[in-house]
């Protein structure tokens, strides 16, 4: 099958590439000029609204996974942010997906956020829930997921959206990045007594389902929400990563109301909800409707992570 990666030289880009590729699917992919090299795959660099290079891209094209975007931004800089994260995740994405279907694509996977959901729960989210997204980039992620719809209805194109919650993985950038990195050099982290569940997913995993998306007949037109399977603390997550380092995570445990009040103080009251609050995902609409399972438990996939990035 021949496929269009965007955001092909991104963090999931790269191991969706790597994994099509090794499967000997034929691979397209979409990047900023710059961006490293994958072996074997066809890299376009190029901007997502360059419509007369995008159309002749897409040609003989059977499948695109979207996954180009505007990332999350913890301290985000822009003057009007919510209108950055719409000119990116929202426009650029309808003009792709409007394209596709111009160009006889088969399917449209569109990558998008669990934010869309909201940022916390009391019960894991299913796919049922009324989207609640709180932030700018969740928004702009929920307006194009609309968008998708309206063109899906329109052109016939198939469609498929996943919304991932945190994603995990050899050199992942954001928190799990960050917090990985303490733990590396040993910091001690005041986050020994954290009671929350959250659920997450490895870049394995995400690929992993993916792949099936793209594959399987009974996902055409529908919505997925992806993990792990498994829900966790931020305190064992951290356990959880010091043990696939070798190392020790050295965690101080200070009460989560303390730290929470600390936080509104500085004005990291969106950093503290990642850390302290607990979101939850049900997954058993894609396990059953797919025939999936996530192939690697989090202990596995934490394990993988650290074993490739040494």
């Amino acid at each position: 099958m021949k496929v269009l990666v965007t955001g092909a030289g991104g963090f999931i880009g790269r191991a969706l590439c790597q994994t099509l590729l090794a499967h000997g699917d034929e691979v397209l992919g979409l990047v900023r000029s710059g961006s490293r090299s994958i072996p074997g795959l066809q890299s376009i660099p190029m901007a997502l609204d360059n419509a007369p290079l995008l159309a002749k891209t897409l040609n003989g094209v059977e499948f695109v996974v979207h996954l180009a975007g505007r990332a999350h931004q913890l301290a985000d800089r822009a003057a009007d942010p919510l209108a950055e994260f719409r000119a990116v995740n929202c426009d650029a994405t309808l003009g792709v997906a409007r394209q596709a279907a111009v160009a006889g694509v088969k399917r449209f996977i569109f990558i998008s956020s669990i934010g869309v959901n909201g940022n916390n729960n009391v019960r894991p989210f299913t796919v049922s829930d009324q989207p609640n997204p709180a932030e700018p980039y969740a928004l702009s992620k929920w307006e194009a997921e609309q968008g998708l719809w309206q063109i899906q209805q329109e052109t016939g194109m198939e469609l498929v959206i996943v919304r991932p919650p945190l994603v995990y993985g050899p050199n992942a950038p954001g928190n799990f990045g960050s917090l990985s990195r303490w733990v590396c050099k040993g910091i001690p982290l005041p986050l020994g007594a954290i009671h929350n569940k959250r659920s997450l997913v490895g870049i394995d995993n995400l690929v992993d389902l993916i792949i099936r998306c793209i594959n399987h007949p009974a996902a055409a037109n529908q919505l997925f929400l992806a993990g792990d399977g498994e829900d966790l603390s931020t305190t064992k997550l951290l356990r959880g990563v010091g043990k696939a380092m070798g190392k020790p995570a050295r965690l101080i445990p200070v009460p989560a109301g303390l730290l929470q009040f600390g936080a509104t103080l500085l004005g990291k009251s969106a950093m503290a909800q990642r850390l302290l609050g607990s979101l939850q995902v049900d997954i058993s609409k894609t396990c059953e409707l797919l025939d999936w399972k996530p192939p690697y438990t989090v202990e596995e996939g934490l394990r993988r992570c650290f074993e490739r990035s040494k």
